[in-house]
């Protein structure tokens, strides 16, 4: 269900008759795994969460809120582009319009009024309704230096979805959210994930493209995450040209960073952004349009984030997430 197909360039080659035989075999055989579905089933047995560039130390699926983050094996996509390479971009056009993923319109963008640099890197305001939307995730206790990735509440009807990078964690177990976290204390709360929904496209093979993951969480103390803090309006099919907020929390700071720039084309399903001082950690952290107020995207895709500090990278957000998106919505229902 959900599939969808996306071209890739191919060359034809003159094949002796016995290897033409051979490769028609595989090829039946990979037709009958299918490609590009959705996996809405939380993949708590998927095993250990993936380091990577712009993941910090990662959660030991264990379930014990004591356990300490135990790095693991990233998962080996297939077709992922090594470090320093660039994708090819393929013949897709770049979409002209801007559709909802939901029935729920976003509501109208409040002016920025602070002065904003382009460009550059600076701590996130207190207080900020946009800032209190984002968060760290922790493995076990939440307390200074035991965060690993950064995630965005989604706005959903269910009220209790989150967004961060499908290669930050693979399992739920013993992972802990804290909205607006600065300096060891959560001033919101926290939320424990029960949750992680994937596509298969990345359960499977890894797809950068569709490095992007929505997880569910349980109330805290008889309230939903975004009933108290508000959440972020799933933005699809943006320009690639748009000016966004970039937050995330760096795992050597215990204060989230914030940066504004506008995002270009790296490839057919990639955006890329230019802000200084985005380590590890800050992969999941969310792409908010400042024109839309929507979440278009979140640090991961390419190099899962980006291998240097100062370029990020993002999936773009199109069909494919909008789909993901509604059958969580509708299964968390």
């Amino acid at each position: 269900m959900g599939q969808h197909r996306r071209q890739r360039s191919r060359r034809r080659r003159l094949l002796a008759p016995w290897l033409f035989t051979a490769l028609s075999a595989v090829v039946v055989a990979v037709a009958v795994t299918g490609t590009h579905g959705l996996n809405l089933s939380d993949t708590t047995a998927a095993g250990k969460v993936a380091r990577s560039a712009k993941s910090a130390a990662v959660p030991a699926p264990t379930g014990t809120s004591t356990a300490a983050p135990v790095p693991a094996v990233a998962p080996a996509p297939t077709g992922t582009p090594t470090a320093g390479a660039t994708p090819s971009p393929t013949s897709t056009p770049l979409p002209t319009s801007t559709p909802s993923p939901t029935s729920t319109p976003s509501p109208a963008a409040t002016p920025d009024t602070r002065t904003v640099s382009l460009g550059t890197t600076a701590a996130a305001p207190v207080g900020d309704r946009e800032s209190d939307t984002v968060g760290a995730l922790f493995s076990g206790s939440v307390a200074a230096g035991n965060h690993f990735c950064t995630a965005s509440v989604l706005h959903s009807a269910t009220g209790n979805l989150l967004l961060t990078a499908a290669h930050c964690l693979g399992s739920a177990d013993g992972v802990t959210f804290a909205p607006g976290y600065r300096d060891g204390n959560a001033p919101f709360g926290t939320w424990q994930v029960t949750a992680v929904h994937t596509t298969t496209g990345w359960s499977q093979k890894g797809d950068v493209d569709e490095d992007f993951a929505i997880l569910e969480t349980a109330p805290s103390n008889g309230r939903k995450v975004e009933d108290v803090v508000g959440g972020n309006h799933l933005g699809t099919d943006e320009s690639f040209g748009a000016t966004v907020q970039l937050y995330g929390y760096p795992a050597g700071s215990e204060t989230p960073s914030l940066c504004t720039n506008t995002t270009t084309q790296e490839s057919a399903y990639q955006r890329v952004i230019q802000c200084p001082s985005y380590p590890s950690g800050t992969s999941g952290g969310p792409w908010i349009n400042t024109a839309t107020g929507d979440v278009v995207g979140a640090i991961g895709g390419f190099q899962q984030g980006g291998d240097t500090d100062d370029t990020s990278y993002s999936a773009y957000f199109d069909h494919t997430i909008a789909d993901l998106y509604a059958q969580v919505e509708a299964s968390a229902s």
